[in-house]
Protein backbone atom coordinates (compact mmCIF):
# COMPACT_ATOMS: atom_id res chain seq x y z
CA UNK A 1 0.00 0.00 0.00
CA UNK A 2 1.07 3.70 -0.68
CA UNK A 3 2.52 4.99 2.07
CA UNK A 4 1.12 8.63 3.57
CA UNK A 5 4.18 11.35 4.04
CA UNK A 6 4.05 12.15 7.39
CA UNK A 7 4.10 16.50 8.07
CA UNK A 8 2.02 18.71 9.94
CA UNK A 9 0.19 21.75 8.77
CA UNK A 10 2.08 25.16 7.99
CA UNK A 11 1.94 27.30 11.22
CA UNK A 12 1.33 24.66 13.94
CA UNK A 13 4.70 23.82 15.72
CA UNK A 14 5.85 20.31 17.02
CA UNK A 15 8.83 19.98 19.54
CA UNK A 16 11.42 17.70 20.20
CA UNK A 17 11.71 15.90 23.30
CA UNK A 18 14.31 17.94 24.48
CA UNK A 19 12.64 21.11 23.03
CA UNK A 20 9.31 20.22 24.89
CA UNK A 21 11.06 20.10 28.35
CA UNK A 22 12.67 23.33 28.14
CA UNK A 23 8.77 24.28 26.47
CA UNK A 24 7.41 23.27 29.74
CA UNK A 25 10.35 24.71 31.88
CA UNK A 26 9.33 28.10 30.86
CA UNK A 27 5.58 27.10 30.87
CA UNK A 28 5.81 26.13 34.35
CA UNK A 29 7.48 28.66 35.65
CA UNK A 30 4.83 31.35 34.32
CA UNK A 31 2.58 29.11 36.46
CA UNK A 32 4.09 29.05 39.22
CA UNK A 33 4.14 32.84 39.43
CA UNK A 34 1.21 33.33 38.58
CA UNK A 35 -0.65 31.06 41.02
CA UNK A 36 2.29 32.87 43.67
CA UNK A 37 0.23 35.89 43.08
CA UNK A 38 -3.36 33.98 44.11
CA UNK A 39 -4.60 33.79 40.51
CA UNK A 40 -6.42 30.26 40.08
CA UNK A 41 -6.25 28.12 37.31
CA UNK A 42 -9.20 28.51 34.32
CA UNK A 43 -9.80 26.39 31.43
CA UNK A 44 -12.35 26.43 28.81
CA UNK A 45 -13.32 24.34 25.87
CA UNK A 46 -11.35 24.94 22.10
CA UNK A 47 -14.62 24.77 20.41
CA UNK A 48 -17.56 27.13 21.40
CA UNK A 49 -21.12 28.03 19.54
CA UNK A 50 -19.81 30.51 16.82
CA UNK A 51 -22.61 32.65 18.08
CA UNK A 52 -21.30 33.34 21.48
CA UNK A 53 -17.59 33.42 20.69
CA UNK A 54 -18.16 36.21 17.66
CA UNK A 55 -20.32 38.38 19.51
CA UNK A 56 -17.81 40.35 19.97
CA UNK A 57 -15.75 39.60 17.13
CA UNK A 58 -15.21 41.41 13.65
CA UNK A 59 -13.18 42.54 10.53
CA UNK A 60 -9.49 40.63 10.71
CA UNK A 61 -10.26 38.83 13.74
CA UNK A 62 -13.52 36.84 12.44
CA UNK A 63 -11.72 36.29 8.98
CA UNK A 64 -8.44 34.60 11.02
CA UNK A 65 -11.57 32.13 13.08
CA UNK A 66 -11.85 28.41 12.32
CA UNK A 67 -15.15 27.91 12.12
CA UNK A 68 -17.11 24.64 10.95
CA UNK A 69 -20.37 23.14 11.19
CA UNK A 70 -21.41 19.80 13.03
CA UNK A 71 -24.76 18.44 12.36
CA UNK A 72 -27.19 21.59 13.63
CA UNK A 73 -24.18 23.26 15.22
CA UNK A 74 -22.00 26.22 14.18
CA UNK A 75 -18.71 26.23 15.57
CA UNK A 76 -15.78 27.93 15.96
CA UNK A 77 -11.87 27.37 17.85
CA UNK A 78 -11.36 29.92 20.05
CA UNK A 79 -9.44 32.58 18.79
CA UNK A 80 -7.83 33.60 22.25
CA UNK A 81 -9.22 33.36 25.53
CA UNK A 82 -10.08 36.97 26.42
CA UNK A 83 -13.77 36.27 24.86
CA UNK A 84 -14.05 32.43 26.46
CA UNK A 85 -13.04 34.52 30.04
CA UNK A 86 -15.85 37.10 29.36
CA UNK A 87 -18.68 34.11 28.35
CA UNK A 88 -17.46 32.42 31.52
CA UNK A 89 -17.24 35.40 33.83
CA UNK A 90 -20.99 36.63 32.52
CA UNK A 91 -22.36 32.37 32.71
CA UNK A 92 -20.93 31.68 36.64
CA UNK A 93 -21.41 34.99 38.25
CA UNK A 94 -23.24 33.89 40.76
CA UNK A 95 -20.62 31.77 41.93
CA UNK A 96 -17.55 33.78 41.55
CA UNK A 97 -15.92 36.14 44.16
CA UNK A 98 -15.17 38.84 43.36
CA UNK A 99 -12.15 40.48 42.53
CA UNK A 100 -12.07 37.40 40.39
CA UNK A 101 -8.38 36.29 39.66
CA UNK A 102 -8.05 34.03 37.52
CA UNK A 103 -5.06 32.31 34.92
CA UNK A 104 -5.44 30.53 31.38
CA UNK A 105 -2.29 28.87 29.37
CA UNK A 106 -3.54 27.37 26.45
CA UNK A 107 -3.76 26.76 22.87
CA UNK A 108 -5.37 29.07 20.78
CA UNK A 109 -6.11 28.77 16.91
CA UNK A 110 -6.05 31.55 14.43
CA UNK A 111 -6.07 30.89 10.43
CA UNK A 112 -3.43 33.76 9.10
CA UNK A 113 -0.71 33.36 6.51
CA UNK A 114 2.22 31.89 8.73
CA UNK A 115 5.14 33.23 8.73
CA UNK A 116 8.73 32.99 10.54
CA UNK A 117 7.51 33.55 14.90
CA UNK A 118 3.78 33.37 14.23
CA UNK A 119 1.95 30.29 14.16
CA UNK A 120 -1.89 29.42 13.20
CA UNK A 121 -1.72 27.09 16.80
CA UNK A 122 -0.27 28.60 19.90
CA UNK A 123 -0.04 29.11 23.59
CA UNK A 124 -1.22 32.21 25.11
CA UNK A 125 -0.35 32.69 28.74
CA UNK A 126 -2.88 34.95 30.19
CA UNK A 127 -3.92 36.30 33.60
CA UNK A 128 -6.90 38.93 34.53
CA UNK A 129 -8.57 40.53 37.20
CA UNK A 130 -12.30 41.19 36.84
CA UNK A 131 -14.40 43.30 39.37
CA UNK A 132 -17.90 43.57 40.13
CA UNK A 133 -18.82 46.95 39.40
CA UNK A 134 -15.41 48.07 40.26
CA UNK A 135 -11.60 47.47 40.73
CA UNK A 136 -9.34 49.12 42.42
CA UNK A 137 -6.41 50.97 40.70
CA UNK A 138 -4.07 48.73 42.82
CA UNK A 139 -4.29 45.73 40.09
CA UNK A 140 -3.34 47.91 37.42
CA UNK A 141 -0.02 47.83 39.19
CA UNK A 142 -0.52 44.09 40.62
CA UNK A 143 -0.01 43.38 36.75
CA UNK A 144 3.85 44.49 35.93
CA UNK A 145 4.73 43.26 39.33
CA UNK A 146 3.23 40.19 38.40
CA UNK A 147 5.57 40.44 34.95
CA UNK A 148 8.35 41.19 36.44
CA UNK A 149 8.51 38.20 38.31
CA UNK A 150 7.94 36.22 35.45
CA UNK A 151 10.25 37.24 33.18
CA UNK A 152 12.80 37.87 36.22
CA UNK A 153 12.59 33.59 36.79
CA UNK A 154 12.70 33.09 33.31
CA UNK A 155 16.04 35.17 33.38
CA UNK A 156 16.31 35.90 29.74
CA UNK A 157 18.54 39.20 30.61
CA UNK A 158 17.22 42.75 30.92
CA UNK A 159 13.48 44.02 30.57
CA UNK A 160 11.37 46.96 30.49
CA UNK A 161 8.02 47.38 31.02
CA UNK A 162 7.14 50.14 28.82
CA UNK A 163 3.54 51.85 30.96
CA UNK A 164 0.93 54.09 29.53
CA UNK A 165 -2.97 55.24 30.38
CA UNK A 166 -4.97 55.63 27.53
CA UNK A 167 -6.85 58.64 29.07
CA UNK A 168 -4.15 60.40 29.17
CA UNK A 169 -3.71 59.90 25.04
CA UNK A 170 -7.36 60.62 24.71
CA UNK A 171 -7.25 63.58 26.68
CA UNK A 172 -4.81 65.04 25.22
CA UNK A 173 -6.40 64.44 21.78
CA UNK A 174 -9.35 66.07 22.72
CA UNK A 175 -7.82 68.76 23.88
CA UNK A 176 -6.77 69.31 20.32
CA UNK A 177 -10.04 69.42 19.15
CA UNK A 178 -9.44 65.56 17.89
CA UNK A 179 -12.21 64.00 20.12
CA UNK A 180 -13.64 62.29 17.24
CA UNK A 181 -10.31 61.12 15.95
CA UNK A 182 -9.01 59.32 18.96
CA UNK A 183 -9.56 55.14 17.84
CA UNK A 184 -7.69 55.83 14.65
CA UNK A 185 -4.89 57.44 16.10
CA UNK A 186 -3.84 55.27 18.23
CA UNK A 187 -4.17 53.00 15.82
CA UNK A 188 -1.47 54.88 14.42
CA UNK A 189 0.40 55.49 17.02
CA UNK A 190 0.66 52.12 18.18
CA UNK A 191 2.66 51.20 14.75
CA UNK A 192 5.36 54.05 15.75
CA UNK A 193 7.81 51.37 15.93
CA UNK A 194 7.18 49.29 13.53
CA UNK A 195 6.73 52.20 10.33
CA UNK A 196 8.24 55.33 11.72
CA UNK A 197 7.52 58.57 12.25
CA UNK A 198 7.48 59.98 8.61
CA UNK A 199 5.32 57.17 8.26
CA UNK A 200 2.58 58.06 11.02
CA UNK A 201 2.97 61.66 9.75
CA UNK A 202 1.36 60.46 6.48
CA UNK A 203 -1.20 58.36 8.01
CA UNK A 204 -2.43 61.24 10.20
CA UNK A 205 -2.12 63.77 7.56
CA UNK A 206 -4.71 61.56 5.64
CA UNK A 207 -6.92 62.00 8.10
CA UNK A 208 -7.35 64.94 7.85
CA UNK A 209 -5.13 66.61 10.82
CA UNK A 210 -3.14 69.79 9.92
CA UNK A 211 0.28 69.76 10.12
CA UNK A 212 0.66 71.59 13.51
CA UNK A 213 -1.60 69.26 15.37
CA UNK A 214 0.90 66.45 13.96
CA UNK A 215 4.13 67.82 15.24
CA UNK A 216 2.07 68.46 18.01
CA UNK A 217 0.87 64.95 18.92
CA UNK A 218 4.94 63.59 17.67
CA UNK A 219 6.28 65.71 20.36
CA UNK A 220 3.87 64.84 22.81
CA UNK A 221 4.59 60.69 22.40
CA UNK A 222 8.12 61.79 22.41
CA UNK A 223 8.45 62.78 25.92
CA UNK A 224 10.89 60.47 27.65
CA UNK A 225 13.30 60.67 30.40
CA UNK A 226 13.23 58.93 34.17
CA UNK A 227 8.96 58.15 35.66
CA UNK A 228 9.19 61.06 37.37
CA UNK A 229 10.59 63.57 34.64
CA UNK A 230 7.57 62.40 32.71
CA UNK A 231 5.43 63.03 35.36
CA UNK A 232 6.46 65.91 35.95
CA UNK A 233 6.65 67.48 32.16
CA UNK A 234 2.89 65.83 32.05
CA UNK A 235 1.93 67.99 34.98
CA UNK A 236 3.41 70.71 33.07
CA UNK A 237 1.85 70.96 30.24
CA UNK A 238 -1.15 72.12 32.43
CA UNK A 239 -3.89 70.32 30.39
CA UNK A 240 -7.55 71.31 31.10
CA UNK A 241 -9.03 67.86 29.80
CA UNK A 242 -10.66 66.48 32.64
CA UNK A 243 -10.07 62.78 31.17
CA UNK A 244 -6.23 63.72 30.60
CA UNK A 245 -6.50 64.87 34.39
CA UNK A 246 -7.61 61.27 35.44
CA UNK A 247 -5.40 59.62 33.55
CA UNK A 248 -2.33 61.31 34.95
CA UNK A 249 -3.50 60.70 38.54
CA UNK A 250 -3.82 56.96 37.60
CA UNK A 251 -0.28 56.94 35.93
CA UNK A 252 1.32 58.54 39.47
CA UNK A 253 -0.95 55.98 41.60
CA UNK A 254 0.23 52.85 39.26
CA UNK A 255 4.43 54.55 39.58
CA UNK A 256 3.91 54.82 43.44
CA UNK A 257 1.80 51.59 43.58
CA UNK A 258 5.19 49.87 41.72
CA UNK A 259 7.39 50.86 43.81
CA UNK A 260 5.37 49.35 46.61
CA UNK A 261 5.48 46.01 44.91
CA UNK A 262 9.37 46.17 44.90
CA UNK A 263 9.83 46.54 41.48
CA UNK A 264 12.96 47.99 40.80
CA UNK A 265 13.01 51.42 38.61
CA UNK A 266 15.58 50.00 35.66
CA UNK A 267 12.35 47.39 35.25
CA UNK A 268 9.80 49.93 33.94
CA UNK A 269 9.02 53.47 32.29
CA UNK A 270 6.21 55.39 31.27
CA UNK A 271 6.14 55.24 27.47
CA UNK A 272 3.87 57.33 25.59
CA UNK A 273 4.18 55.77 22.38
CA UNK A 274 2.51 52.44 24.24
CA UNK A 275 -0.95 52.76 23.10
CA UNK A 276 -2.42 49.77 22.15
CA UNK A 277 -4.00 49.82 19.64
CA UNK A 278 -7.47 47.70 20.28
CA UNK A 279 -10.49 49.78 20.83
CA UNK A 280 -11.39 47.58 24.26
CA UNK A 281 -8.41 49.21 26.52
CA UNK A 282 -9.67 52.23 28.37
CA UNK A 283 -6.91 52.90 30.96
CA UNK A 284 -3.57 51.67 32.18
CA UNK A 285 -1.90 49.81 29.21
CA UNK A 286 1.76 47.34 28.94
CA UNK A 287 4.14 46.06 26.73
CA UNK A 288 7.20 44.29 27.84
CA UNK A 289 10.52 44.23 25.72
CA UNK A 290 14.09 41.98 25.83
CA UNK A 291 16.35 44.28 26.21
CA UNK A 292 19.19 42.69 24.43
CA UNK A 293 16.66 41.33 21.87
CA UNK A 294 14.38 44.36 20.29
CA UNK A 295 13.76 42.89 17.15
CA UNK A 296 10.96 40.62 19.12
CA UNK A 297 8.91 43.05 20.07
CA UNK A 298 6.40 42.81 22.72
CA UNK A 299 6.93 39.73 24.48
CA UNK A 300 3.61 40.55 26.89
CA UNK A 301 1.17 42.64 26.68
CA UNK A 302 -2.08 43.99 28.10
CA UNK A 303 -4.36 46.57 29.81
CA UNK A 304 -7.10 47.87 31.74
CA UNK A 305 -10.85 47.55 29.65
CA UNK A 306 -13.98 49.17 31.55
CA UNK A 307 -16.90 46.42 30.93
CA UNK A 308 -15.39 42.79 29.89
CA UNK A 309 -18.85 40.97 29.33
CA UNK A 310 -20.96 43.82 27.49
CA UNK A 311 -21.94 41.62 25.27
CA UNK A 312 -23.30 38.75 27.78
CA UNK A 313 -24.68 40.79 30.36
CA UNK A 314 -26.32 44.26 31.54
CA UNK A 315 -23.63 44.12 34.84
CA UNK A 316 -20.53 46.44 34.55
CA UNK A 317 -17.62 44.19 34.97
CA UNK A 318 -14.18 46.05 34.95
CA UNK A 319 -11.28 44.38 34.37
CA UNK A 320 -7.63 44.37 33.37
CA UNK A 321 -4.74 41.65 32.04
CA UNK A 322 -1.94 40.63 30.55
CA UNK A 323 -1.10 38.17 27.76
CA UNK A 324 2.00 36.44 27.12
CA UNK A 325 2.57 34.62 23.41
CA UNK A 326 4.40 31.52 24.87
CA UNK A 327 4.55 29.68 21.82
CA UNK A 328 6.22 32.82 19.48
CA UNK A 329 8.46 33.79 22.46
CA UNK A 330 10.02 30.39 23.13
CA UNK A 331 10.30 29.92 19.14
CA UNK A 332 12.00 33.52 19.13
CA UNK A 333 14.15 33.02 22.15
CA UNK A 334 15.68 29.32 20.29
CA UNK A 335 15.98 31.68 16.97
CA UNK A 336 17.97 34.02 19.15
CA UNK A 337 20.28 30.96 20.82
CA UNK A 338 19.25 32.08 24.11
CA UNK A 339 17.29 28.99 24.62
CA UNK A 340 19.64 25.41 23.49
CA UNK A 341 17.87 22.77 24.56
CA UNK A 342 19.59 19.38 25.59
CA UNK A 343 18.32 17.23 27.72
CA UNK A 344 16.13 14.60 26.38
CA UNK A 345 15.03 13.09 29.54
CA UNK A 346 13.57 14.28 33.01
CA UNK A 347 14.80 11.47 34.90
CA UNK A 348 17.41 12.81 37.06
CA UNK A 349 19.28 9.31 37.27
CA UNK A 350 19.29 6.13 35.10
CA UNK A 351 19.61 3.24 36.57
CA UNK A 352 21.84 0.55 34.54
CA UNK A 353 21.37 -2.98 36.24
CA UNK A 354 24.07 -5.54 35.13
CA UNK A 355 22.41 -8.80 35.02
CA UNK A 356 20.04 -10.91 37.21
CA UNK A 357 19.55 -7.44 39.42
CA UNK A 358 16.48 -5.76 38.29
CA UNK A 359 14.68 -6.59 41.72
CA UNK A 360 17.44 -4.42 43.38
CA UNK A 361 17.35 -1.25 40.52
CA UNK A 362 13.89 -1.30 40.73
CA UNK A 363 13.93 -1.19 44.57
CA UNK A 364 16.73 1.56 43.94
CA UNK A 365 14.17 3.30 41.77
CA UNK A 366 11.58 3.41 44.01
CA UNK A 367 13.75 4.82 46.10
CA UNK A 368 14.43 7.75 44.38
CA UNK A 369 10.93 8.21 43.46
CA UNK A 370 9.73 8.19 47.26
CA UNK A 371 11.65 11.36 47.42
CA UNK A 372 10.43 13.04 44.51
CA UNK A 373 13.73 12.52 42.38
CA UNK A 374 12.35 11.31 38.89
CA UNK A 375 14.47 8.27 37.09
CA UNK A 376 14.49 5.75 34.44
CA UNK A 377 15.32 2.42 34.26
CA UNK A 378 17.04 0.71 31.56
CA UNK A 379 15.63 -2.17 31.21
CA UNK A 380 16.98 -3.98 27.83
CA UNK A 381 19.48 -6.75 27.86
CA UNK A 382 22.36 -4.93 26.49
CA UNK A 383 26.56 -4.28 27.72
CA UNK A 384 27.59 -1.60 29.36
CA UNK A 385 28.82 0.48 26.46
CA UNK A 386 25.42 0.48 24.92
CA UNK A 387 24.14 1.43 27.99
CA UNK A 388 26.14 4.34 28.61
CA UNK A 389 25.93 5.36 25.11
CA UNK A 390 22.03 5.23 25.61
CA UNK A 391 22.78 7.79 29.23
CA UNK A 392 24.68 10.00 27.01
CA UNK A 393 22.24 10.71 24.52
CA UNK A 394 19.52 11.21 26.90
CA UNK A 395 22.14 13.85 28.57
CA UNK A 396 20.90 12.33 32.21
CA UNK A 397 23.06 13.81 34.93
CA UNK A 398 23.33 10.34 37.34
CA UNK A 399 23.83 6.82 36.41
CA UNK A 400 23.50 4.25 38.66
CA UNK A 401 25.29 1.16 38.23
CA UNK A 402 24.31 -2.10 39.17
CA UNK A 403 25.88 -5.58 39.43
CA UNK A 404 25.70 -8.95 41.52
CA UNK A 405 28.59 -7.26 43.58
CA UNK A 406 26.96 -4.02 44.45
CA UNK A 407 23.82 -6.25 45.06
CA UNK A 408 25.90 -8.36 47.76
CA UNK A 409 27.40 -5.26 49.12
CA UNK A 410 23.81 -3.75 49.05
CA UNK A 411 25.11 -0.66 47.49
CA UNK A 412 25.32 0.83 43.62
CA UNK A 413 27.99 2.95 41.70
CA UNK A 414 26.81 6.29 41.09
CA UNK A 415 27.95 8.26 38.56
CA UNK A 416 28.06 11.98 37.85
CA UNK A 417 27.78 12.05 33.91
CA UNK A 418 28.91 16.21 34.28
CA UNK A 419 32.26 15.34 36.46
CA UNK A 420 32.58 11.73 35.44
CA UNK A 421 32.70 11.21 39.70
CA UNK A 422 32.06 7.78 40.42
CA UNK A 423 31.17 6.44 44.16
CA UNK A 424 29.91 3.79 45.76
CA UNK A 425 26.91 4.44 47.76
CA UNK A 426 24.60 2.42 49.67
CA UNK A 427 21.00 2.00 47.95
CA UNK A 428 18.76 3.39 50.63
CA UNK A 429 20.65 6.34 50.53
CA UNK A 430 21.22 6.93 46.71
CA UNK A 431 18.74 9.79 46.99
CA UNK A 432 20.91 12.08 49.32
CA UNK A 433 23.70 11.93 47.29
CA UNK A 434 21.83 12.99 44.09
CA UNK A 435 19.56 16.11 46.00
Amino acid sequence: MDKVKPRILPGFMELLPEEQISFNKMYDTIKRVYESFGFVPQDTPVIELSEVLLAKAGGETEKQIYRFNKGDNDLSLRFDLTVPLARYVAGHFNELTFPFKRYQMNKVFRGERPQKGRFREFYQCDIDVIGDGELDLIYDAEMPAVIYNVFKELDFGSFTIRLNNRKVLNGFFSSLGLKDNIADILRVIDKLEKIGRNNVKEELSQMGISDERIETILDFIAIKGLNDEVLDRLTALDVSDELFKEGLSELKKVVEYLRGFGVEEEYFMIDLTIARGLDYYTGTVYETMLNDYPSMGSVCSGGRYDNLTEYYTDKKLPGIGISIGLTRLYYQLCSEGVITPSAKTVAKCLILPMGDVMETALLAAKTLRDNNIPCDVYYQSKGMKAKMKYANRLGVRYVAIIGEDEVRNGEVNLKDMQTGEQIAVKTEEIYKYIK
